[in-house]
């Protein structure tokens, strides 16, 4: 979008009722119908990869029926994102569900594509086997990029029955393939029991730091986001978000579920600490609505991804203004 152009906004709620109409992210124009965007909200349905719970290939849908509920001014942030950058909804990457290794390569050409068009994308999942080609196509456009992944778990195991791609390898796959900057990468969340030792030397020897959940709530959310944004620097950041991070009581509606968590309140207040890092993309995954009550998760949901495009279109507002 050029800096002469006014983005188009969701449609106005004081005139159409939340409930009427397609559900689109935040009840946002679709991309066909404003031509191109600077924030792309886009889906996969995809959850081949899981290792417990299925059902996350219905997390981005439940998130967009959620975010009727959002508002364009996000005080916050003290920003309206919507008027600042065209945000639009770019639908879903209709990946196999039958063959991981062709809903990766799918996965990366659609990202490609969006990318290419000089969007940044916020992507709704899906499972997080979806983050490895995801990161594949932003290291294209950035090289590698620094990793923030909020979750309850590392997710940079080795295989599951021999299989390379799955919910839990894929920042090992990442790391592996010279994607990441392992200068700059953290978990953040993460808690439960492990599988060994063995788990934690390895991610150390990835270049991973971890700030668990019980460091969050000792620390508070301020000092955590401070530690993160020392960090990152000034590197273009990608953030990935598993939905698992919030404790249960949060986020009921996942597919491994792990007691200790952090709050909602927590995972946005630090994402809102984060605003100033230079975020070139993000994806949320994990929510598997079968498992939800009341809309919990997906409300969560829908509020984390709304300050994640809050920061970018802040960002590329302030980036045409230069």
């Amino acid at each position: 979008m050029s800096s002469n152009e006014t983005p188009r906004g969701p449609v106005d709620s004081s005139r159409i009722p939340r409930y009427a109409g397609p559900a689109t992210f935040a009840r946002l124009p679709r991309l066909d119908e404003v031509g191109s965007a600077d924030v792309a909200v886009v889906g996969v349905p995809f959850d081949t990869g899981v290792s417990y719970r299925p059902g996350a290939r219905f997390g981005g849908n439940a998130i967009r029926e959620a975010s009727r509920l959002l508002r364009p001014y996000n005080p916050a942030q003290d920003a309206s994102p919507f008027a600042l950058a065209q945000v639009a909804d770019a639908g879903d990457i209709a990946a196999n569900p039958f063959d991981i290794n062709e809903a990766v390569e799918t996965v990366e050409a659609a990202a490609d594509d969006l990318l290419a068009t000089g969007a940044r994308l916020m992507t709704l999942g899906g499972d997080h086997t979806i983050a490895l080609p995801l990161l594949r196509s932003v290291a294209k456009k950035h090289g590698p990029v620094a990793l923030l992944h909020f979750d309850a778990h590392l997710d940079t195991w080795d295989t599951y029955f021999g299989a390379e791609y799955t919910h839990g390898t894929p920042f090992r796959r990442a790391v592996e393939e010279g994607i990441l900057d392992t200068e700059a990468l953290s978990h953040v969340g993460t808690r439960g029991p492990l599988y060994g030792k063995q788990d934690l030397t390895d991610d150390a020897k990835m270049g991973f730091g971890i700030v668990t959940s019980a460091d969050v709530m000792r620390r508070g959310v301020d000092e955590i986001a401070d530690q993160l944004r020392q960090r990152i620097g000034d590197r273009p950041l990608y953030i990935s978000i598993d939905i698992d991070v919030l404790d249960p009581a949060h986020a009921p509606g996942t597919g491994t579920p792990e007691a200790g968590g952090l709050t909602s309140r927590e995972l946005l207040e630090i994402l809102r600490g984060l605003s100033s890092c230079h975020l070139v993309s993000a994806d949320l995954v994990e929510v598997a609505p079968a498992y939800d009550h009341a809309e919990i998760t997906s409300v969560v949901a829908s509020h984390t991804a709304y300050e994640l495009t809050t920061i970018m279109s802040r960002q590329i507002a302030e980036g045409r203004t230069k």
